[in-house]
């Protein structure tokens, strides 16, 4: 993933899991994935995430991959 799609995607998880009224320690909860690495996606300089690591996180939001990746 390119760095600035990196950063869109760490955005619209953001604004996702705030609309849930979701702490990013209870994302990372519900996604089973490490609440520091929930920080990094949605942080500066976001790590490059794997497509399990999108559809985790997508079904802990009620949402799609698709939704997630949309600009």
């Amino acid at each position: 993933m390119e760095k600035s799609i990196r950063k869109k995607f760490g955005r619209k998880l953001k604004e996702l899991r705030k609309n849930l009224n979701l702490t990013q320690e209870k994302l990372s909860e519900l996604a089973e994935i490490d609440y520091k690495y929930l920080q990094r996606i949605e942080g500066k300089d976001p790590p490059n995430i794997k497509l399990e690591t999108i559809e985790r996180l997508a079904r802990s939001l009620k949402t799609t991959p698709s939704k997630l990746l949309e600009p």
